[in-house]
């Protein structure tokens, strides 16, 4: 079955035809994903302005605006001025504003001063933290609920006399 054959030729003779071979159609595979490769603002490099991506970005420089990405490692020389949102984040330079994520992790050299508002929330010894954790879960599905019969309409009062308003001398 997995042995290595070699393959002879079909045999003919006087009265039959050689014997074809069934054709094979031939399917091309698919292109593997390429891993992707972080993004990264290198220590000495200074961006005004928001970044957005859906990748991952290493920030070891300085960035003045808001960051929108898939993953975010702020390095030790990392620093930013303004908000985060990522799936995951992990800190280890400074962060100065709210930072939202499933997923944060504060090393103990990080520095944020803000909000987090998290799923997760990890914190090494050393980290400085200075702002609210908010921890945010994700809605429960809506289980069903029985539906209300409407309330009874009131019985009309009879006999009832409402006394007119006067001022009082």
């Amino acid at each position: 079955m997995f042995s290595k054959q070699t393959k002879t030729p079909p045999k003919t003779t006087a009265l039959s035809a050689p014997v074809a071979a069934a054709p094979t159609l031939a399917i091309p595979e698919a292109p593997k994903a390429r891993p992707r490769v972080a993004s990264l603002v290198s220590d000495g490099i200074s961006i005004d302005g928001g970044v957005t991506g859906e990748g991952e970005l290493q920030i070891d420089g300085i960035i003045r605006g808001d960051v929108r990405v898939g993953r975010l490692t702020v390095g030790e020389t990392g620093h930013i001025e303004g908000s985060v949102y990522a799936e995951a984040v992990e800190v280890r330079g400074r962060v100065i504003g709210s930072v939202t994520a499933k997923q944060v992790r504060l090393y103990g050299t990080a520095y944020v001063d803000g909000d987090i508002t998290h799923e997760q929330l990890a914190m090494e010894t050393g980290a400085f933290f200075q702002g609210r954790s908010l921890k945010f879960q994700r809605p429960a599905a809506p289980a069903a609920q029985p539906v209300a019969e409407p309330a009874p309409a009131p019985a009309p009062l009879q006999g009832l006399v409402i006394p007119s308003e006067r001022p009082i001398l």
